[in-house]
């Protein structure tokens, strides 16, 4: 819950959307890549205009989630790392409680996205829903 008012912080002390975007581009810019031998059609996401390869786990050690996540597209990129931030450090209970698309509201982000790009970030939210539990060790 820390990263995701980190986040919040973030985005609401700037006004502007234009800010916001380049908020967005920088958070995709450090946001580390999945080496290409990773990038297979079989990890694609369906539903998203640009390319996205997805990895999701829980930990069995711990019961929290692991992302792997990238796309082609630069602001992609930057709406995976606020998505991967926002999951950092939940269980299972806590990733199917958590409504991701009201948090992008709350940065402000959601209004100015294209329709496919909206679509595109609830494909990557119901994947990760869709995620199986796994019990700690």
């Amino acid at each position: 819950m820390q990263h995701q008012q980190q986040l919040v912080d973030l985005f609401t002390q700037h006004q502007s959307w234009e800010d916001r975007y380049r908020t967005i581009l920088r958070l995709g810019k450090a946001q580390p890549r999945l080496d290409s031998e990773k990038q297979l059609d079989d990890v694609l996401l369906a539903g998203c205009e640009s390319k996205v390869w997805f990895y999701g786990q829980y930990d069995q050690s711990t019961g929290l989630i692991v992302l792997a996540i990238d796309s082609d597209s630069k602001i992609i990129r930057g709406l995976i790392s606020i998505i991967i931030n926002a999951h950092q450090s939940l269980n299972h209970q806590q990733v199917q409680a958590f409504d991701c698309v009201d948090f992008f509201e709350r940065l402000g982000l959601l209004t100015h996205l294209s329709p496919s790009r909206g679509n595109g970030i609830r494909a990557i939210i119901t994947a990760i829903k869709e995620l199986p539990a796994m019990s700690p060790s």
